[in-house]
């Protein structure tokens, strides 16, 4: 039986939560939420015995389950998806559709079709959706943003958004397109596109991309699972934005991660010290000067999903904002379809 929304702006308890998922991202949102103390951990489901005991060490009073059936049959308020790609679509509704509200690991679906599925389900439900794009969170980028809104780049009239991962994913699942939706751009790209469409202004007109796996261009749509791919988008500005993304490159160091800006009054960009996937700086140039903008340490990881939790207690309804992501996954599936033009179906 579905739950009736909330009145909005109603004051609530703090938010019962179920965890769908205790892997390694399952477990690190989950010590996330315990540290920040925004929610009530009261459900863990996983399959495997193995990620149950270790969510039993970050949150010991919850009940564990073995699968989504059993989860979603307590008392929550709040689901969080951490499972598989493959799966987020059919969970997310099914979730959403019994009046809970969701919070999903990136890819929230592994095709523009499966997103338009899923916000349709949660503007149904009346329940708050987001997605883990916790890059947004980096304080550094959020910086360059306000920066770019506020003109003090000039126009910004080109960008660049990398994201090479010189290792690969450890999980079988990740090399079956079936499963997975991609390789390296649903995975590492999908960030990427995130930011590009949050930071530049404007909206996408065209976009042309190539995919590779080990070093040969794959054919159109790919049916393997890429491990290199660029791609260029075209703004309605003008601006062109430059998008790439890797798993396994030869990098010389463990990841190699950043966005530049190119401005008509100055430069800015963010990158990753010493291949981090967790540290970075912000700078911004003017001429042959730089000046530093944030540096290290900060706690970004966290930031989308406490932003949900906490938002989940004040009104549980849903939020339009998360419509935006409709974009995000029509451009991936340009990608891998070899880019449009406007005017082509």
């Amino acid at each position: 039986m579905s739950r009736a929304p909330a009145p909005c702006g109603t004051e609530r308890r703090v938010p019962r939560l179920g965890f769908l998922g205790a892997g390694w991202i399952g477990r690190k949102r989950l010590e996330s939420v315990v540290a920040a103390r925004c929610a009530d951990i009261v459900a863990v489901a996983d399959p495997v015995e193995e990620n149950l005991r270790a969510a039993r060490e970050v949150a010991p009073k919850a009940e564990q389950f073995g699968s989504l059936e059993e989860l979603i049959g307590s008392d929550l308020d709040g689901v969080v998806i951490a499972t598989p790609s493959a799966l987020h679509a059919e969970q997310a509704v099914a979730a959403l559709e019994l009046g809970l509200s969701v919070f999903c690991q990136k890819p929230l679906g592994r095709s523009a079709e499966e997103v338009s599925s899923i916000l349709s389900a949660a503007r149904k439900a009346d329940r708050l959706l987001a997605i883990d794009l916790s890059y947004r969170h980096c304080r550094g980028l959020q910086v360059i943003r306000d920066l770019i809104v506020r003109g003090e780049l000039g126009k910004v009239f080109a960008a660049e958004f990398v994201f090479h991962n010189a290792y690969g994913p450890d999980k079988s699942w990740f090399y079956d397109r079936r499963l997975s939706g991609g390789g390296c751009v649903i995975d590492l790209g999908i960030h990427l596109v995130d930011l590009a469409l949050w930071m530049m202004p404007g909206a996408v007109t065209q976009v042309t991309s190539e995919v590779f796996a080990a070093g040969r261009p794959l054919e159109t749509p790919p049916v393997s699972v890429e491990d290199y791919a660029a791609a260029r988008l075209r703004m309605d500005s003008g601006a062109m934005v430059d998008v790439t993304c890797s798993w396994r490159v030869h990098a010389g160091r463990p990841a190699v991660i950043k966005a530049v800006f190119y401005g008509t009054e100055a430069g800015a960009a963010w990158y990753n010290l010493d291949g981090s996937f967790t540290e970075f700086r912000a700078e911004r140039y003017s001429g042959t000067s730089t000046e530093v903008l944030t540096e290290p340490p900060e706690d970004w990881g966290s930031g989308a999903i406490v932003g949900w939790a906490q938002q989940l207690a004040r009104n549980p309804r849903f939020d339009p904002a998360i419509e935006e992501h409709q974009a995000v996954a029509g451009i991936l599936d340009a990608i891998y379809g070899g880019g449009f033009v406007p005017g082509e179906p």
